[in-house]
Formats: structure tokens, sequence, C-alpha cells
């Protein structure tokens, strides 16, 4: 069974380019720093970019993706999808609830 994680972290926007201001930007969650350890210890060998395989659970959502290395939090970010925020009614700057399992690698 994988290993899960539950946390709660504010939604933020990608704004590295222009329009990333627009409703379809990328938005993510960072996964706190004692979590983000618990996933470098129990994921194995990363991927590309260093990202980890997950599954994830928010606001009645599922969904499976990675989360990925972010240098200047020394943690993960993991991309929180446009329905997802729907569903949560969510915005940027609001806290989501995450349940974040580790998957199998392939």
């Amino acid at each position: 069974m994988p290993d899960s994680f539950t946390f709660t972290a504010p939604l933020w926007r990608w704004t590295a380019r222009e329009e990333s201001a627009d409703q379809g930007a990328w938005s993510f969650v960072t996964v706190p720093p004692e979590v983000a350890e618990e996933v470098r210890e129990r994921s194995g060998e990363p991927r590309g970019f260093g990202s980890v395989r997950v599954h994830v659970e928010a606001a009645g959502t599922a969904w499976d993706t990675s989360v990925f290395p972010d240098a200047s939090s020394g943690s993960f970010v993991l991309p929180v999808k446009k329905a997802v925020r729907v569903a949560a009614d969510v915005v940027e700057g609001d806290d989501l609830t995450v349940t974040l399992s580790l998957r199998e690698p392939t």
C-alpha cells in the first residue's frame, strides 16, 4: 500500500510568464518540508526533473500526477488542476487540503 500524507497549504499561481494572470494558468500548492522529506525518503529513484509520481485527492476529486522539486523552497510543488479548484471553490491564496499518496514506479 502506498504511503499517504494529508496536509493543508495555500494555493498559488505560477507567474513566470505574462499570460499566467489568465484563469487557465498553472496553480500549485507547496508540499510542507516534513512531508517533502518523507516523499524523498520513500519514493526511491526520482524520475525526470526529479519528479515523483503521486495520486492526489482534494475536494472530492482524485487524480494522478507528479510532484516536482522546487529549488526556491527546497520542497516539491503539486499542480492543482482547474476542476479541483472549482470543486473546492478556492482561488490563489486560499488553503487547500490534499491527500497525497506515492504511486508505484512503472
